[in-house]
């Protein structure tokens, strides 16, 4: 008679993730501040109102559905699940996020290229996770005061 031995449940460890990704949470004061703006204006004139309006609706939808994931080598733009854009950090110049107290918007160069964005997430995650992932740019405040890596 062959007795079977017990079965012993050894718990698995994962090591931890070579690639951490940081995913913005949404926020909805951009299109919320524009849209009171949008009530404001419409009082002195409807179809500027409307306008105003109508953008306000759109950041909104935006702030619903699009995603920022900061990976360890680039910044990826997500569209639900669907990525729709890359931009590799070692392409950066330079960043800088407009009117620090209040953001409304997020500024970043590239060797080719320039890209504005409405601030339609955490600002004070974002900005952590561009100087997490972005160490060798600065905001040009910044840049002006600090030495920067090559």
């Amino acid at each position: 008679m062959v007795e079977e031995s017990p079965l012993v449940q050894v718990p698995v460890v994962k090591s931890p993730s070579p690639t951490q990704t940081i995913v913005l949470a949404p926020s909805y004061w951009v299109p919320a501040g524009i849209g009171a703006i949008a009530l404001g204006l419409g009082s002195l004139n409807p179809w500027v109102g409307l306008v105003a309006g109508l953008f306000a609706l759109f950041l909104f939808i935006q702030a619903t559905i699009l995603r920022l994931h900061f990976t360890d080598t680039a910044l990826e733009v997500y569209r639900g699940q669907t990525q729709i854009r890359y931009f590799p950090y070692d392409q950066w110049l330079h960043w800088q996020i407009f009117w620090e107290p209040v953001p409304i918007l997020f500024y970043f160069k590239e060797i080719r290229s320039i890209h504005f964005l409405p601030i339609l997430f955490n600002a004070k995650q974002l900005k952590a996770a561009l100087l997490q992932h972005c160490s060798s740019t600065r905001s040009i405040g910044e840049a002006s005061t600090s030495v920067q890596n090559d």
